[in-house]
């Protein structure tokens, strides 16, 4: 399609990201451009052919911040900015997954009549979206328990449940025992993957620190610690691992985040254990992978445990409260499904039904309908 533009806009977490390039790669042959700050995902963008338009990220925190005093100031300069980079790219659509950053693109899309389509994942819709909505032509849901909200907001507007887009690197099916030996595992034992998203979890991290002897004993573990928490990960962990024997340190790997080798792990582990955000959720469903669910406290609106209740009431996931993640807690629920072939498959299966394979491709469609009307 000659000449036509899209602009995709959103947080710059792998939340945010990852499911706006799911999209972009069902959009062929269609110049596609990022506005918004990509943060560590600059490079990944670029890979997947996108065009960076980097806007100043303000966010609007739910509590008292002298932050928030400095970022009125900087969301009026992300709206100066904003209107300026569209106005010279001028697409012919706009598809914005929410979060901190992508108000001042929305606002400068509405000011040059840009359609828009919107994009929830979480069972509980963000302050953003519920803004975005009110000047969208199609609202996609990732949970159908979402649409209440929308409908409230705009009743004009093409509401439809897509599920969460998920990009195409990792729906390729892979080998689980080739998968565990490129991580220098072996198939005696089960593998726990341990993720706590893009930015890490420091709570998780403690608690694997805390407790690596009796975790190993037990499982080999694949675990990434986020971005930000690596450094001083790995100075903790080179101390503790000092007076562990070295049998035991070959059941663990740890990375800062799993990019280009996520499909990997995802193939190599018998059991997840993640946060409640919807990107994790999808892409555990998506590889039909049973998984325990430590939902962030405190999560905004209380987004990740309405997440986590419904993906466990669908069966493809035990929930582990973050109060009550203590070792012989997390070591029960993980045996229990682990050293159980019945309960994986009803889990995996579970998981698999509750993916929907088609997310990025309805998207993908309802955007082009906007430009070919």
């Amino acid at each position: 399609m000659d000449n036509v533009r899209v602009l995709l806009t959103g947080g710059g977490t792998g939340g945010h990201i990852y499911p706006l390039v799911a999209v972009a790669q069902k959009l062929r042959g269609i110049d596609i451009y990022y506005f918004g700050n990509p943060g560590l995902f600059r490079d990944y963008l670029r890979r997947n052919g996108i065009k960076i338009h980097k806007i100043a990220s303000s966010k609007w925190r739910r509590y008292f911040s002298l932050y928030n005093f400095l970022d009125v100031f900087k969301f009026l300069w992300s709206i100066f900015q904003s209107l300026w980079k569209v106005f010279w790219v001028m697409p012919d659509a706009a598809f914005s997954k929410g979060g901190p950053g992508s108000l001042a693109i929305i606002f400068a899309c509405r000011f040059y009549r840009i359609p828009l389509v919107i994009h929830e994942s979480d069972a509980v819709s963000g302050w953003t979206n519920k803004i975005s909505a009110r000047r969208a032509k199609k609202i996609e849901l990732a949970f159908e328990e979402a649409m209440g909200d929308f409908k409230n907001i705009n009743a004009k507007a093409e509401i439809r449940v897509t599920g969460q887009p998920v990009r195409s690197e990792l729906l390729i099916a892979g080998d689980s025992s080739r998968a565990k030996s490129s991580f220098g595992f072996t198939q005696s034992l089960p593998v726990l993957l341990i993720m706590g998203g893009s930015r890490g979890s420091e709570k998780i991290n403690d608690f694997i620190l805390n407790n690596f002897e009796a975790l190993v004993s037990k499982f080999q573990v694949l675990h990434s610690v986020g971005l930000s928490n690596y450094s001083d990960y790995r100075n903790e962990f080179e101390f503790i691992s000092k007076d562990i024997n070295p049998s035991l340190l070959g059941r663990y790997y740890f990375v800062s985040y799993f990019e280009q080798n996520l499909a990997s792990a995802y193939d190599a582990a018998d059991l997840i254990i993640s946060r409640a955000g919807a990107g994790a959720i999808f892409e555990t469903a998506a590889k039909g992978k049973p998984s325990i669910l430590i939902p962030l406290p405190n999560s905004a609106n209380g987004h990740q445990d309405q997440n986590a209740l419904i993906y466990t009431k669908a069966g493809a996931a035990v929930v582990v409260e973050e109060e009550n993640l203590l070792i012989n807690v997390f070591i029960n629920e993980a045996l229990k499904i682990t050293t159980n072939s019945a309960l994986m498959e009803k889990m995996s299966t579970a998981a698999k039904n509750f993916y929907k394979s088609d997310a990025a491709d309805a998207i993908a469609e309802d955007i082009l309908s906007l430009i070919l009307r």
